[in-house]
């Protein structure tokens, strides 16, 4: 008789968080799995997660957690501007980046830009619990493109900007978004009192130099920059985020908890589990190591000085 705790036999997907800690996640069945032109990708559904996506190896979304991620990625910026007009994604091929963006009905237009078509057709299809028909929204529009040619040659200017890209891999399609260069020309496609929010990569002490450098290069940019993470259970490690504003104006870590409330109220959001107030106010209460460690980081990412998330 088989111990019901022994998975010998089954199919693992096994991602490595450091060389020397490995996440492995118990999968169902494949539903889709393939080279695109620019990555590897994978649709599952798993035992503890639900159905996930994983890109180059790297655990992008879960079902059931991934309200976690895409609320901490969206609202402090959205929440924290007083009226936010137009959006810009760069990535977010499973469209919940989108959905929560236009929980907003401040929002007039809101463009996304991905470089990856079959990912996001195959999101469309199997996804459909992330995106909840928000690609067919009139005010969303879909660029299919090179985020980096995007900014470089677009003439818009935008209230929020949000980078929801995998992270920079040495051979990955995303590592020359991560650098000095790209974030001088981002900031001038902001309004002035515009914000921009990334995902800084991994909060997990043991992986902590990209978020550091991210944070010490953009600190060179913009006069206002708060770093905050948020525990992803399917990550296993909190994820961090990095928010930069043109006006100090803007600052999140001084909007209190009844304020924040209030504006959601006022825009009549009422359908998030992750975020409000009070986890606003945690969001941006980070810990001394942390504190420390962004205040003593020196170093700057640049083209000819890449950092990459290293598994």
């Amino acid at each position: 008789m088989t111990h019901p705790h022994d998975h010998s036999s089954n199919h693992y997907f096994k991602e490595w968080l450091t060389p020397h800690e490995v996440h492995s996640h118990h999968l169902k069945k494949i539903l889709v799995k393939k080279k695109t032109k620019f990555q590897n990708a994978m649709v599952s559904d798993t035992y503890s997660f639900g159905r996930v996506l994983i890109l180059d190896g790297e655990m992008q979304s879960a079902q059931l957690d991934e309200f976690i991620y895409h609320e901490a990625l969206i609202h402090p910026s959205l929440t924290s501007h007083p009226q936010p007009k137009t959006a810009l994604i760069l990535g977010g091929g499973e469209g919940a980046t989108i959905r929560e963006i236009l929980k907003h009905p401040t929002i007039e237009k809101n463009a996304m830009v991905d470089i990856d078509s079959e990912v996001i057709a195959f999101c469309k299809k199997y996804l459909k619990t992330w995106h909840q028909g928000s690609f067919e929204n009139p005010k969303t529009e879909i660029v299919i493109g090179d985020a980096k040619k995007f900014i470089e040659d677009s003439k818009n200017k935008f209230d929020i900007i949000i980078s929801d890209l995998p992270s920079p891999m040495e051979k990955g399609p995303a590592s020359q978004l991560y650098t000095i260069e790209f974030y001088k020309t981002l900031s001038s496609r902001l309004n002035s009192n515009g914000i921009f929010t990334l995902q800084a990569g991994s909060g997990n002490l043991l992986q902590l130099e990209l978020h550091l450098k991210l944070y010490n290069t953009l600190k060179k940019i913009f006069p206002l920059v708060r770093s905050y993470s948020a525990f992803i259970p399917s990550f296993d490690v909190p994820w961090s985020f990095l928010f930069c504003g043109n006006s100090l104006k803007r600052d999140p870590f001084k909007i209190s908890a009844k304020e924040i409330d209030a504006r959601l109220k006022a825009r009549n959001i009422k359908s998030l589990k992750f975020y409000d107030g009070m986890t606003h106010e945690g969001l941006f209460r980070i810990p001394k190591y942390l504190r420390t460690a962004l205040e003593k980081e020196k170093g700057e990412i640049s083209l000819k000085k890449p950092v990459y998330f290293y598994k």
